[in-house]
């Protein structure tokens, strides 16, 4: 069976586009769809004074955040198996550990406690950068949400944090019916460490065509078994972070590989995995590598 897509619901505007676009994925992928909300409500149950106004506990509410989220996506796709969970634990934990047994985490950009200028919730920004399944936070313009663009974008990384990530990426252009952008960006050493400088353009050439063959390494295998798929190779000089949040407004999700290493517990973003789920115009996805 399946391992289910899995959404985390906090009420927000931010958490019910999530769950839309997780139904659509969900519908494309054939895949059941689990709503989690995570809440420590019995911290609070109990805690009202005799002869107070009776109000919904901190669990009814609870219940009703993920309630409604479940109609929500019923009513969106009736094909698509929904199932909703409330756990009383903290939202990071709780996800994270719901993702051992998903085929990926889905969260808003934004929580319901965000403040003004946080652009990524701390929900959404400790599960991307923790997850040992690959994290989608939802985020863009109503195109790219809606998939209008027909385009996927992959960063292609190092060899030792993509793996993964072609195979995710390559299974959605699939899924989508969608051209994949595959981009590997490359810079040029402002330095020559030894020796006399090399002739005008020997150096950017030289490192343009490594970045060119780390990208068809990179690709092979994956567009053998996926002989429908469009690919679009591109190499370009610049930083990856600033060259993927640029080509993100024409895209209707970004792909990158994380490194995940074993008995690590901090924060596992690079500055692309930090700057996309911040600023890119469309959906990401962080696919976690293991060492």
């Amino acid at each position: 069976m399946e391992l289910p897509l899995i959404v985390g619901v906090d009420g927000s505007d931010s958490s019910l586009l999530a769950v839309d676009w997780a139904v659509d994925e969900a519908a494309r992928l054939g895949l059941p769809l689990r709503l989690v909300h995570a809440s420590k409500w019995e911290r609070y149950e109990g805690a009202a004074s005799p002869g107070t106004v009776d109000r919904p506990s901190a669990q009814a509410m609870a219940q009703n955040i993920v309630g409604s989220a479940a109609e929500r996506a019923r009513r969106r796709n009736p094909g698509v198996p929904v199932s909703a969970e409330l756990l009383a634990d903290e939202a990071v934990d709780a996800l994270l550990r719901a993702g051992h047994n998903a085929s990926a985490l889905v969260t808003g950009a934004r929580g319901r406690g965000g403040l003004k200028g946080v652009l990524l919730g701390s929900v959404g920004l400790g599960v991307a950068a923790r997850a040992t399944c690959p994290v989608i936070v939802v985020r863009g313009d109503k195109a790219a949400l809606e998939g209008a663009h027909e385009r996927i974008l992959f960063g292609v990384g190092e060899a030792d944090t993509c793996g993964e990530a072609v195979r995710f990426a390559f299974r959605e252009a699939a899924a989508r019916k969608s051209t994949l952008d595959a981009v590997r960006a490359w810079r040029c050493p402002a330095h020559v460490s030894m020796g006399r400088p090399p002739p005008a353009g020997e150096a950017e050439r030289y490192h343009e065509e490594r970045a060119s063959a780390l990208l068809d390494a990179a690709l092979q295998d994956a567009e053998t078994e996926h002989p429908g798929v469009e690919v679009r190779r591109t190499t370009v000089e610049g930083p990856a972070r600033k060259i993927l949040l640029h080509r993100s407004a024409a895209a209707d999700l970004v792909i990158i590989g994380a490194r995940r290493r074993h008995g690590y517990f901090g924060l596992q973003l690079g500055r692309v995995g930090h700057t996309l789920p911040h600023h890119a115009d469309c959906p990401v996805a962080i696919v976690p590598q293991r060492d």
